[in-house]
């Protein structure tokens, strides 16, 4: 996250508009109980926002958070539940350690611990969970359409024209500058390879269309570029 001057972290520009977008999802995903009194989704929002903005992150950062909301309004129609994906996106990183493999693990725990906490009930929690650990691969199943949405969302940087593909190739290494440049180069052309196995990039209409070629192009001159 950037500093000021005196070293304290800065609020993201658009901070209240993405507690606005939360507290909205929240809204949208709650079960109507006239009885009870459900806690202010604000206070969650900005626990969310400061996780985003942890200073060991360089692409997975509040910006990506809010590119993936983005792409979520485009693609809301392929959805089965919208406030399911929207939920999901907000904690799909949210645990982020680039030296740990667990991260959606503790993401998805972290949903499941605080979405009941707001009123989401059980098997809509289950389902926010469930994408979140579905952002390992990035391989929904077939007729999968709140993972479709999520993982096309999560993946459309893939589809970034050149100079934007490079800043964010540039990023994934800065989190990743403890390890060595060799180690790097290998481990990075193995998650290239998996994502250009993959039978489609993008599972929505919207995504295959618009973004699956110029993805597969990136992915390819990048994979070039790290095995020369």
């Amino acid at each position: 996250m950037a500093q000021d001057e005196t070293g304290t972290a800065r609020r993201h520009p658009a901070h209240e508009d993405l507690v606005r977008r939360w507290a909205a999802a929240v809204a949208a995903a709650r079960t109507p109980d006239p009885g009870a009194a459900d806690p202010s989704p604000r206070p969650y929002a900005e626990d969310l926002l400061r996780r985003w903005a942890e200073p060991q992150r360089r692409y997975h950062t509040t910006d990506h958070l809010l590119a993936v909301l983005d792409r979520i309004d485009v693609l809301e129609e392929y959805a089965g539940d919208p406030a399911a994906v929207r939920l999901a996106a907000w904690f799909h990183d949210a645990v982020y350690l680039p030296d740990r493999s667990t991260n959606e693990e503790r993401s998805a725990r972290l949903a499941e611990r605080a979405l009941p906490e707001l009123g989401v009930d059980g098997a809509r929690t289950a389902e926010v969970a469930r994408l979140v650990r579905l952002t390992v691969g990035h391989d929904p199943g077939e007729g999968d359409a709140n993972g479709a949405v999520l993982c096309d969302a999560d993946l459309a940087v893939l589809a970034s024209p050149p100079a934007a593909y490079a800043a964010y190739a540039a990023a994934v290494r800065e989190e990743y500058a403890f390890v060595p440049p060799d180690a790097f180069r290998a481990g990075r052309a193995d998650v290239l390879r998996h994502l250009l196995d993959l039978p489609r990039l993008f599972r929505t209409p919207y995504g295959a269309q618009a973004w699956e070629e110029r993805a597969r192009g990136n992915l390819r001159e990048e994979l070039a570029a790290l095995t020369a």
